[in-house]
């Protein structure tokens, strides 16, 4: 029997067994369109004629040395401020007709109004360029703990657990990470310490939403105050009286031979330190193991329904408990970037809202490593345009540069996400 298609708005006798309802929305296309529309006002317009924009891609180790790329500011901005436009134009068409678009529309639209931004603010600056290969290597680099942060969030919710946590537990790991590598005087012992502090603050999170059943949400910010708390006395006591516990040492970079040398590509992807390649192996392997694995489909089944999994032998909570410390432990690896990976001391808070933000990677990412890594990447990018912008003396006040993750985080979420629906378990306690 073939469904029957219903387009809203519908009434009740229109709603029978297998009816499909197909609902029209465009706000994402009045937000693109809304934007697009701002980036040719601001940036294109506002632009003065008969001055340029100059970008560079070469580094000194690429093995082709690619040309600058020098465009009128005003006719660039211009231009790719209208190709917006029409992309938000095409979307509106779309959701007429009850389609969505493919992932290559938010891809070009984003490249389009960022081209425009960049060549706005670096117009008219003979002694500054726009580097765009550092750009793009800072956004990756800037991503690696929010990617670690919203793959936590995924391994746990996808269990049925909230992770809310994860703040805590990425500076219970950049905590930890310091405090062993300055000790033992091996920053890799820090990497190995990392996860560590991560899993067991994923631990008490786990105690506390399966065995005594407690909101999930207040466990998580509560575990948030109590890291912040317990990291802050020691960085103040045992710290900050022995200077030798917490030193700045780094993780050293490893370019990898030959691929390092790709002109653009070699620089973003293959010149970094240890961290970032485990990155990519935990976002593969964890992609593969969620949805081709035996293993993902009884976390899968425990997060949709728990009561059909148990009935075929899946240990539910068992199962939550051991995801949540798997959770909290890549997110403890991820902590170790703001210390051993970046080569600082800890510092207070240094988080600074990261697991946040990686929360939302994870819900603009659908609850998926791939996803979750996409997203992560553009508010990582976020955060690089920032301090882009800031090298090259833009015009936007540094109180507006500071809020740009922040709104790239807010303008995603509220625009972009759509009815991305979360596992239907989700911080449901099981009770037998």
């Amino acid at each position: 029997m073939s469904a029957a298609i219903v387009d809203t708005p519908a009434s009740p006798g229109d709603v029978g067994p297998g009816t499909v309802i197909r609902t029209r929305s465009f706000k994402a296309p009045i937000i693109l369109g809304a934007t697009a529309l701002a980036s040719l006002l601001i940036f294109g317009m506002l632009t003065p004629t008969g001055i340029r924009t100059e970008f560079v891609v070469a580094t000194s180790s690429d093995f082709v040395q690619l040309p600058s790329l020098t465009v009128a500011a005003r006719l660039a901005a211009v231009s790719l401020s209208v190709v917006a436009l029409l992309l938000a134009g095409w979307s509106a068409y779309l959701a007429k007709d009850f389609r969505k678009p493919g992932i290559w529309l938010p891809i070009v639209y984003g490249m389009a109004v960022m081209g425009a931004l960049l060549t706005w603010a670096g117009a008219g600056r003979d002694a500054t360029t726009i580097q765009l290969t550092g750009l793009l290597t800072s956004s990756l680099f800037l991503a690696v703990p929010l990617v670690f942060g919203a793959l936590a969030g995924t391994v746990c919710e996808r269990s049925g657990i909230i992770n809310i946590a994860i703040e805590g537990q990425l500076l219970a790991g950049a905590f930890l990470a310091a405090l062993v590598a300055s000790m033992v005087g091996n920053v890799y012992v820090g990497l190995i310490a990392a996860p560590i502090a991560g899993a067991l603050v994923g631990l008490l999170l786990a105690i506390f939403s399966t065995r005594y059943w407690v909101n999930q949400i207040v466990v998580g910010v509560v575990l948030n105050m109590l890291v912040i708390g317990l990291t802050s006395f020691f960085f103040s006591t045992v710290m900050s009286d022995n200077p030798g516990l917490n030193q700045s040492t780094g993780v050293q970079k490893i370019g990898i031979p030959l691929l390092e040398s790709i002109p653009v590509l070699g620089p973003v992807l293959f010149n970094h330190n240890l961290l970032v390649y485990i990155m990519y192996v935990v976002v593969i392997v964890l992609q593969i193991m969620l949805f081709k694995s035996r293993w993902g489909l009884r976390v899968r089944a425990v997060g949709e329904h728990p009561k059909a999994a148990d009935t075929v032998g899946i240990k539910v909570n068992r199962t939550r408990v051991r995801n949540t410390m798997l959770g909290g432990a890549i997110a403890g690896l991820g902590g170790a970037f703001f210390t051993v990976a970046s080569g600082l001391a800890f510092g207070k808070e240094m988080t600074a809202g990261k697991g946040y933000i990686a929360l939302a990677a994870m819900i603009l990412g659908r609850w998926s490593p791939r996803g979750a890594l996409a997203a992560a990447l553009l508010f990582g990018f976020a955060d690089a345009l920032r301090v882009q912008l800031g090298i090259i003396g833009s015009d936007i006040p540094s109180q507006f540069l500071a809020m740009t993750p922040y709104l790239a985080t807010i303008f995603a979420v509220a625009g972009l996400v759509g009815r991305s629906r979360p596992p239907a378990a989700e911080g449901i306690p099981y009770k037998k």
